[in-house]
C-alpha cells in the first residue's frame, strides 16, 4: 500500500497533462505512420516531467458514473474494452499498482469541496489508460488511481473537481486526463473533407482557450459548445471532459499546446499547465 498523503515534495509541483489516448490499441497494431507521431509524443511525456511522480490520477473518457468514483483496487485488472481487433491486443498487460491510500484522499479532498463521490474496488484501468500509459510509464511501477467523469457533467462541474485535487500536484502526484481533442468516430475513420475542415477550427479555437491567460481560460473552456464546429468534433462531451479536469487542476499555470498532429485528416492535439 503506497502512502502518499503525507508526502510533500521541494521544488517544482508536477504539471497537469491531458493526453491522447489515440485510437483502440492503435500502438501495438503495426498501423505504421498514422499513429507514430502519437506514440513519439506518449513515450516522451516522462522525459518532460521535473521529476518521477510519486503516484498518477487519471481521469478517462472511458468510465462514466453517477458521481465520482476512485479505484481503490491494489492490483487492478485491465478492462479491454475495444471489440473486433487481433488477439494479441487482448493480452496486453501493465500490471500498475493502485493506491488505496490515494484513492481516499481524492475522495477526502472532493468531499471538502462539496463533491460527494464513490469508491470502486473491482474496477480495472480501461484502454483510456493502459494503452497511452504502456508508452508514457512503460515500467508500469507507478502506482495509478482512476477518477470517474459523472454522467452529463458540465465543463464547470469537471473544472471543479479538478481544482479539488490541485493540491495533490505539490505531493508529487501527477494528474492526467486521457482523451481526444477530436471525437466523432463515425466521420473520424474515413476520408471527409467537411470533418477534417472541422476538426481544424475546433482545434485551433481549443489551443488559443488552452493558451489564453489563465484568468480568461475558464471562462473559454466551459463554454466549449459555442466554440466552431465544437459539436461537430464532439457529438457527445466524454472525450473532451478530461481536459476540463485538468484545466481545473492548473490553478493560476499557464497552459500550452504540447502535441499537434494530422490523423485520417483530422488534427489532434495534447495539452498541458505547469
Amino acid at each position: 500500500m503506497t502512502d502518499i498523503s503525507a508526502k510533500k515534495v521541494d521544488g517544482k509541483r508536477q504539471p497537469v497533462i491531458f493526453m491522447p489516448h489515440g485510437g483502440g490499441p492503435c500502438f501495438f497494431m503495426g498501423w505504421s505512420p498514422v499513429w507514430d507521431r502519437m506514440e513519439e509524443h506518449l513515450r516522451g511525456i516522462g522525459s518532460t516531467l521535473p521529476r518521477r511522480p510519486s503516484a498518477i490520477v487519471v481521469m478517462s473518457g472511458h468510465w462514466e458514473t453517477d458521481r465520482p468514483t476512485v479505484t481503490t483496487g491494489e492490483t487492478p485488472s485491465l478492462i479491454y474494452d475495444y471489440y473486433g481487433f487481433p488477439e494479441h491486443t487482448y493480452a496486453l498487460q501493465y500490471p500498475a499498482p493502485g493506491s488505496r491510500d490515494l484513492a481516499r484522499q481524492v475522495r477526502h479532498l472532493l468531499e471538502e469541496a462539496g463533491i460527494a463521490g464513490d469508491e470502486d474496488d473491482q474496477r480495472g484501468f480501461d484502454h483510456g489508460v493502459f494503452i497511452p500509459f504502456m508508452l508514457a510509464f512503460p515500467e508500469a511501477d507507478i502506482p495509478v488511481v482512476e477518477l470517474s467523469l459523472p454522467h452529463h457533467a458540465s465543463a464547470d462541474q469537471v473544472m471543479n473537481i479538478g481544482r479539488a485535487l490541485e493540491p495533490l500536484r505539490g505531493q508529487n502526484v501527477l494528474l492526467v486526463g486521457a482523451g481526444m481533442s477530436y471525437h466523432n468516430l463515425r466521420r473520424f475513420l474515413r476520408p471527409d473533407a467537411e470533418a477534417a475542415h472541422h476538426s481544424i477550427q475546433f482545434d485551433n479555437w481549443l489551443t488559443q482557450a488552452v493558451e489564453a491567460a489563465p484568468s480568461q481560460r475558464a471562462s473559454l473552456l466551459t463554454s466549449w459548445q459555442d466554440a466552431p464546429c465544437a459539436k461537430a468534433c464532439h457529438p457527445e462531451a466524454d472525450h473532451l471532459m478530461p481536459l476540463m479536469f485538468v484545466a481545473g487542476a492548473a490553478g493560476t499555470d499557464p497552459g500550452s499546446r504540447d502535441y499537434s498532429d494530422t490523423i485520417m485528416g483530422k488534427a489532434l492535439s495534447g495539452f498541458r499547465f505547469g
